[in-house]
């Protein structure tokens, strides 16, 4: 019924988030880190989140600034993975937090109320919490185990539509999520899909971005 009566935002929302692009320089095998986020950009991603576990301040700044041009390039929101003050330093359209980062209706304060704050979630708990929180989406996963995040449980199908059923904001798929494997995402009524070294691997992160948008659509 909530989803029903808020049916614009829902078509809103699904259209901002259904592919959602995060970094990992890894994933790119030795390809030029900027032209491959463009490249995927170019193929459809909405939304694109900095994630760089081992940079350092200074080098996670800099990559931020030019990424961020290139984002505003194709007025594509830039997310930063856990860091507010990189977000705050380069005017990102927003962060996406942990649960054991920083609250997020103190995210919100500090950030400001008109950036996007999402946040990991792998119970209805803390899907339920977030909500409250005032979380504009939420990441729930890992779908499959990664290579990328090797400390993330796999989460059953019945805990995701349990989550599907206890909030109206927009959860995402993460972890693992590839062409050959998003089928398993059907009758799940997820809003979107992040995806990282799926795209991030290939020679044409452009094509494999328009196949991964154009099989998640027929879901």
């Amino acid at each position: 019924m909530i989803k029903e009566n808020a049916k614009i935002t829902f078509e809103k929302v699904k259209y901002q988030y259904d592919m959602y692009l995060v970094t990992d320089e890894k994933a790119c095998l030795g390809k030029d880190f900027y032209k491959t986020i463009e490249e995927s950009i170019k193929g459809g991603a909405k939304i694109v989140q900095l994630r760089e576990k081992n940079l350092s301040t200074r080098d996670f700044l800099i990559r931020a600034k030019k990424l961020k041009e290139i984002c505003d390039k194709y007025d594509i929101p830039l997310l930063i993975n856990d860091r507010l003050d990189i977000a705050l330093a380069v005017d990102a359209a927003g962060v996406h937090v942990g649960q054991s980062d920083m609250p997020i209706k103190k995210v919100k304060e500090l950030i400001g109320h008109n950036k996007i704050v999402g946040i990991s979630a792998k119970t209805v708990n803390e899907a339920i919490e977030a909500q409250e929180q005032g979380a504009d989406y939420i990441g729930v996963g890992a779908i499959y185990s990664t290579d990328t995040k090797t400390d993330s449980d796999v989460i059953t199908k019945d805990t995701m539509m349990d989550i599907r059923k206890s909030v109206y904001i927009p959860i995402l798929a993460i972890g693992g999520v590839k062409l050959d494997n998003i089928e398993v995402l059907k009758d799940r009524d997820v809003d979107g899909i992040c995806v990282i070294s799926d795209i991030l691997n290939q020679e044409d992160c452009k094509k494999r971005t328009e196949k991964l948008i154009e099989k998640f659509s027929k879901l």
